[in-house]
């Protein structure tokens, strides 16, 4: 299930690079996440109690001593020995078997369900990181543009352009970008630690990330009706068969038991007179039952199986609500973060547009600072939220694929 579940990401959101990145972090998220690790014990547990019930009633053994030897017409007894074992009614430990079997592969299931909260988390982190980083490039390439500019306006005061106004204001705005820019350096190493410790590793171990991601020009057609084979639900599935399993064991235990058994007397020999047997020690077979005849207790454990069955029920259709809104909503930002990115994509086109007409006035010895520093930060608003945009689609993909991936 981690195998389909890794190629999917790679077929829906193809990237190559990144997704083999996420596949070895996942991999080594998995293996050293104390979560996981704590689960598959649970679920070693579950299967070990298999064993647990595949056993019979302890064996009574018994010995007394006569203190008075009660006297026979073949002679006295002097002790009596025996042994017994109790049996349950036919079927009953394959029943138990069953449903301790039920129970574990319910655990199995959680293992599921964590490894896949685990991807998800995973990716997503991995998404913001993506996010901080390309800001900061973005936030590089401006600060090298404003340094630019400042040169011309430089060029500009000398020849009596421009005055140092102008100048400053380029310098004022470099500094707000480096602000920015060490900002998200902080922010960086707080995702970098949220990372890390999904991986269970050092906070400070430095995270690959690609430089580059770009919304594919279709979405893949993914089906609701994936919804019900998500694990969250399977996992009601399996709690109900469990509660059957259970009520099978109960009705077994609600059956007669028996037991099997064998005494054993050791007689003493008469000395006063001779005869057939005289002396024959005394070896007596046993049958026993144990008929639940007051059987209140396993009536009552069988309505409460059918109430349970009911509110297991009730909390799968509760949770696929869950599901199928967050789906929805899932589906419906993807949607908006490609229409958002490709206005941002058209702005932006259009505001490099008016950057070139900025540069050609200076050529012919007419600019406007504050024009080049409004169509600036302009070009910023529009690169940040391309990214904004990007990251939201593959977070908001990466929750799809959680929901409807099988």
């Amino acid at each position: 299930m981690k195998k389909k579940l890794l190629f999917l990401l790679i077929a829906v959101l193809a990237f190559s690079a990144k997704a083999q990145t996420l596949e070895s972090y996942l991999q080594q998220a998995e293996q050293n996440n104390p979560v996981i690790q704590a689960m598959e014990l649970r679920y070693n547990i579950a299967e070990e109690k298999v064993n647990e019930v595949n056993t019979l009633p302890n064996t009574t053994f018994g010995a007394g001593y006569f203190v008075s030897e009660p006297e026979t017409r073949v002679g006295a007894q002097r002790a009596r020995f025996s042994v017994s074992q109790m049996l349950p009614w036919f079927g009953t430990i394959t029943a138990r078997e069953n449903y301790a079997g039920s129970m574990a592969d319910a655990e199995y299931t959680e293992i599921v369900i964590a490894k896949r909260k685990l991807a998800l988390s995973l990716a997503q982190s991995y998404y913001v990181l993506y996010g901080i980083q390309a800001k900061k490039t973005v936030l590089e390439e401006n600060i090298a543009l404003l340094k630019t500019y400042e040169k011309l306006a430089l060029t500009s005061v000398e020849v009596g352009k421009a005055s140092a106004v102008d100048v400053l204001k380029l310098q004022i705005r470099q500094n707000e970008l480096q602000q920015q820019r060490q900002i998200l350096d902080q922010q960086y190493l707080a995702e970098q630690a949220v990372f890390n410790n999904l991986l269970n590793r050092d906070e400070s171990i430095g995270v690959e990330v690609v430089s580059d991601m770009q919304i594919p020009s279709e979405d893949p057609i993914l089906g609701k009706e994936g919804l019900s084979m998500n694990p969250e639900l399977l996992k009601y599935d399996q709690l109900f068969q469990s509660v059957a399993q259970s009520e099978l064991v109960n009705q077994k235990e609600n059956a007669p038991s028996f037991g099997i058994g064998l005494d054993y007397i050791p007689v003493s020999e008469r000395t006063d007179m001779m005869m057939s047997d005289n002396g024959k020690d005394i070896l007596m077979p046993m049958v026993t039952f144990s008929i639940p005849i007051f059987n209140n207790k396993f009536k009552s454990v069988t309505k409460q199986n059918q109430l349970r069955q009911k509110e297991i029920e009730l909390q799968k259709e509760e949770r696929l609500n869950v599901l199928e809104n967050t789906y929805a909503k899932a589906i419906s930002q993807r949607n908006e973060a490609r229409i958002a990115f490709e206005t941002q994509s058209k702005n932006l086109e259009q505001a490099k547009d008016a950057e070139e007409i900025l540069i050609k006035n200076y050529e012919t010895g007419t600019i406007n600072f504050n024009d080049v520093l409004d169509i600036q930060e302009l070009q910023l608003k529009f690169q940040t939220n391309q990214i904004q945009s990007t990251q939201l689609y593959y977070m908001q993909s990466a929750i799809i694929n959680y929901l409807i991936n099988k």
